[in-house]
């Protein structure tokens, strides 16, 4: 029986040439390898290399991928959950006569609204909370929950705690009344 060497010269599949090249080559990597010397990696074992490099570089980039795909997917995700507690949780018939001014993203916004919500506004009971350029009244727990969340979707929530007075204020006898319209 012949060698694959020669049934690969048989076949045309290499030269002769090439054969005499690989078997100096092999004998060059054997007589190194015996004497101790450190010995240069053969073209299949460079292309070896290189696969199994190319591909842990696509298994890490993939990672980076699928990770960026799950934390936009959360994002989303949170975004849905917000706006669900909004529309859930929002309070109805507040529409009155009563301008209520409040600021969203550097811009002065009007509600009109009842003496009843107003008082309740003031007091902190309730909070003005704004998503996709709607804005929602809610509850002062509700909007503690979203701020929770996402701190950035609470417009006005008072806090009486807020309210106290310090001793070294010089205007602490010039209070601003509940009820001023601006």
């Amino acid at each position: 029986m012949s060698s694959l060497q020669d049934q690969l010269l048989k076949a045309g599949l290499t030269t002769k040439q090439k054969a005499r090249q690989a078997n100096t080559d092999r004998r060059k990597k054997k007589k190194q390898k015996n004497s101790g010397v450190k010995v240069e990696a053969t073209l299949q074992e460079q292309v070896q290399q290189d696969l199994a490099k190319a591909k842990s570089d696509k298994a890490e980039k993939d990672k980076a991928l699928n990770q960026q795909k799950q934390q936009q997917l959360a994002e989303k995700e949170q975004q849905h959950r917000m706006l669900q507690i909004l529309e859930h949780h929002h309070i109805k018939d507040i529409d009155g006569e009563l301008e209520y001014n409040y600021t969203e993203h550097g811009k002065v916004k009007k509600l009109y609204i009842n003496a009843q919500t107003q008082k309740a506004l003031i007091n902190g009971r309730l909070a003005i909370c704004a998503m996709n350029g709607n804005s929602f009244v809610v509850t002062a727990e509700t909007a503690a929950k979203l701020a929770q969340i996402d701190e950035s979707v609470v417009l006005l929530r008072h806090d009486k705690a807020d309210d106290m007075v310090d001793e070294d204020d010089p205007y602490a006898d010039y209070q601003i009344p509940d009820d001023l319209m601006w």
